[in-house]
């Protein structure tokens, strides 16, 4: 890396360094002094004084020449991390991380820059003891292809909703089998449109199936019950890795990571007050549990966080000439759910916000890259009711208010990013997402639509993951959906359990050459359900 120092710091600045999380840069292959007291591997005396790390190792936000590395202990340690561009770790850089402390629950990042484009990095975590220098952790190794170039194919996953409702880690069928499937596909990035966790939704030991045979769910105390506190969001984020396939995937595939409603509570928006016919919580204020549900997300996940608004979660990633994603963010900013009928944009008909709409529009625009892919947390046409116990009936949580008519309610601020998309001609726009349990394949054209100033465009569902299958869900027509594919049938028993195999996730590949691009959704065992060819508008 060109913006590495040549040599290390000194003791005094790299502690301050690491005591305020940041990292120091040292020589290839070798560790600082501060680390290594002696030439060869360190000695363990006892296997008890080794740092664990359960939770695996995980990259993200991977960006042009950048990525954050990840991973957690349970203890104080240092994270030191070694990268090459070669598999046996010849001319290896080190990186002397942030300290991992209680206040962030052992979760440590690093933040790699000016990375060799298009090229797979390979990359070993450890963590030191803070009491015992000769105390370190198994190495953990991963790699990931880091963005950018033109040269080579592009492939990513889609998928969302893990470990909902009850249907959490039984390792006799395999756990969370879908993400070794995607694994076998290789892609460059996956990514998570959301409901990474159901911190609403308590796993029990046992549940007992239509056959009546057991699914026997890993269990641990942070989901018995629904989360509150701080640590019980973070208690459900640490459940999921406790999963083998999951951890083994995120060793070898960055996650791009966002969130809709159950990293809090089902279908929250900010300023909600839980009402009484919801016994479960105590703790009744929902901004109150969203700051802690956002700092769990936050610590357990390789975000990059942005220094001028720490607590954002829509952001954008540039793969290069061929692909550039967007990541919005459809839960902070909303207004209250409602019957979705206002007549005129403003607070109570916001989604995506004043502010977040302005910024999806000037980075389309912006965008040089043949395909922009908009991951949204919600499917535009699906109708997603919001029949929470403690709330009002016929309120709406998506986009849609389910009337088939012109665009009303939140459907405004859709409609003016369409409307804004065609005015200036941004070519080859693409929507993925999940949510509603099943996977769909929609193309919207204006000839069928209420409202027709828009260029036609494909929206692709992925999901469940690991989750109860639900589905198919009504449509709304106000956006002339034509639905090609979906991948449940009608009146089918809904929350079928992960054992019937209902779980599905999205491929999408880019021909270099052509600069086409495929889209694909598949089961459960990588079986391919529907696929289209999309060749890029000039």
């Amino acid at each position: 890396m060109s913006d590495a120092p040549p040599f290390p710091k000194s003791r005094r600045k790299f502690l301050y360094d690491a005591a305020l999380g940041t990292s120091a840069w040292i020589g290839a292959g070798q560790l600082a002094p501060v680390l290594a007291q002696q030439q060869g591997p360190a000695i363990v005396t006892s296997e008890r004084l080794r740092p664990q790390v359960g939770s695996g190792v995980m990259s993200g936000d991977t960006t042009r020449d950048a990525a954050i590395l990840w991973s957690r202990t349970d203890r104080p340690a240092r994270m030191v991390v070694e990268y090459s561009p070669n598999e046996n770790f010849k001319d290896a850089r080190t990186l002397v991380g942030p300290v991992a402390l209680a206040r962030s629950d052992y979760t440590a990042r690093v933040d790699l820059r000016g990375l060799p484009v298009a090229q797979r990095l390979h990359y070993r975590v450890r963590f030191q003891d803070l009491q015992h220098e000769s105390a370190w952790s198994e190495p953990l190794v991963g790699s990931l292809l880091i963005p950018g170039g033109s040269a080579r194919d592009i492939c990513f996953a889609f998928s969302g909703d893990e470990a909902g409702q009850g249907w959490g880690i039984d390792e006799s069928r395999g756990g969370f089998r879908v993400y070794e499937t995607m694994r076998r596909f290789k892609p460059d990035f996956f990514i998570h449109s959301g409901d990474q966790i159901y911190a609403d939704g308590p796993i029990q030991a046992e549940v007992k199936l239509d056959d009546g045979s057991l699914w026997r769910n890993l269990v641990t105390p942070a989901k018995s019950k629904v989360a509150e506190t701080l640590d019980d969001y973070r208690g459900n984020f640490a459940y999921n890795l406790m999963d083998a396939n999951k951890k083994r995937f995120m060793a070898e595939v960055p996650f791009l990571v966002q969130w809709d409603d159950h990293e809090v509570r089902n279908n929250w928006y900010p300023g909600q007050v839980i009402g009484a016919a919801e016994k479960r919580y105590q703790e009744r204020e929902i901004n109150l549990l969203v700051q802690r549900a956002r700092q769990a997300m936050f610590e357990y996940n390789p975000f990059r966080i942005d220094r001028a608004d720490p607590e954002r979660v829509y952001r954008s990633f540039n793969y290069g000439p061929l692909l550039e994603v967007f990541m919005l963010d459809e839960r902070s900013y909303r207004g209250v759910n409602s019957p979705n009928r206002q007549s005129k944009p403003g607070p109570d008909a916001a989604f995506l916000g004043a502010a977040q709409t302005q910024w999806i529009k000037q980075s389309l625009l912006r965008s040089r890259a043949t395909w922009k892919l908009i991951a949204s947390d919600m499917p535009i046409s699906i109708i997603v009711r919001d029949l929470n116990p403690d709330v009002p009936q016929g309120n709406f949580e998506a986009w849609t208010n389910a009337d088939d008519g012109k665009p009303a309610g939140r459907e405004l601020e859709l409609a003016q990013l369409l409307r804004f998309i065609k005015q200036h001609d941004i070519r080859n726009v693409v929507w993925v997402t999940a949510d509603v349990h099943y996977a769909s394949a929609t193309y919207y054209t204006p000839e069928k639509a209420q409202f027709t100033d828009f260029k036609p465009f494909w929206e692709f569902v992925g999901g469940p993951l690991h989750a109860g299958t639900f589905g198919p869900g009504e449509i709304d027509h106000s956006f002339g959906p034509d639905v090609r594919y979906v991948s449940v049938p009608e009146g089918m028993k809904q929350n079928r359990s992960p054992a019937d195999q209902l779980q599905f996730f999205g491929i999408g590949k880019i021909d270099a050459k052509t600069r086409a691009l495929t889209m694909s959704l598949h089961d459960v065992d990588g079986k391919n359900l529907f696929g289209v060819e999309l060749s890029p508008e000039a």
